[in-house]
């Protein structure tokens, strides 16, 4: 497998796709679009595939996936789970198994269960904010078929540095993502594949296996990066406060 980071493709060789995305529905963050909303904006920049991971549950609204396969878009199921403190995202699970997961050790019979026909990234495996799974990756690697390219990098400030290097060593997938938390950062950033002849959860997991793969994640701008850490650090967490008094009211 070769994944190479270049500009967008052109024409209808390659398609777009985003693998880890928050909306609304997401139990633990405050997010302020909907799922349809997601869908508009998807279909507008020409996107194809999509999977909405919300924090420990999987996206189960039916209608949600039927308007999103009238639009022309695969809607994966999907969901970031917290495992020992580290995220993780999961392709093509359903909320029961995801409930069955505390360890990495339960993460690892769920593979071996399922095959290939489940995917697993690490999100931002080596940034300090958040859940980030940092060093342990090394003793947990069996447990990912790819390693996110973060979309938070300008300069010199690049984790994703290290995230190349570790995907390279071990042969997994590297793949780009918007993590989106609110409408317009969705995007700019994402993952192209070869155009399947028929587009299946199947066709696309396998294409994130054995590439190649296109990466699409410009450097943040400094009016990007002076409202992202705004947001991580004080606009999003008085955002789930708030949820979390209204959740409990």
């Amino acid at each position: 497998m070769r994944t190479n980071k270049i500009d967008p493709p052109q024409g209808d060789d390659w398609i777009k796709i985003d693998l880890h995305i928050h909306t609304l529905d997401d139990p633990k963050d405050a997010v302020d679009y909907s799922a349809h909303q997601l869908l508009e904006r998807a279909r507008s920049l020409g996107f194809r595939v999509l999977a909405i991971t919300l924090h420990d549950a999987v996206f189960d609204r039916p209608e949600v996936f039927a308007d999103a396969a009238a639009m022309g878009i695969l809607l994966i199921s999907a969901a970031e789970v917290r495992l020992c403190g580290a995220d993780v995202i999961i392709l093509n699970v359903i909320g029961e198994e995801i409930a069955e997961l505390k360890n990495f050790d339960d993460l690892r019979r769920l593979r071996s269960r399922r095959g290939n026909s489940v995917f697993t990234i690490a999100p931002h495996p080596f940034y300090v904010f958040g859940s980030s799974i940092g060093s342990r990756l090394f003793a947990e690697i069996d447990c990912f078929d790819a390693i996110e390219f973060c979309h938070f990098h300008k300069g010199l400030f690049n984790p994703n540095r290290r995230a190349k290097r570790v995907a390279s060593r071990f042969g997994k997938s590297l793949i780009a993502t918007s993590d989106a938390h609110r409408l317009h950062a969705f995007g700019r950033h994402y993952t192209s594949i070869p155009t399947p002849p028929e587009l299946t959860v199947e066709s696309v997991l396998t294409s994130l296996r054995v590439g190649p793969l296109m990466l699409t994640s410009p450097p943040c701008s400094l009016a990007d990066l002076v409202n992202a850490i705004y947001f991580v650090l004080l606009a999003h967490p008085f955002r789930r406060r708030r949820k979390r008094r209204l959740t409990r009211g």
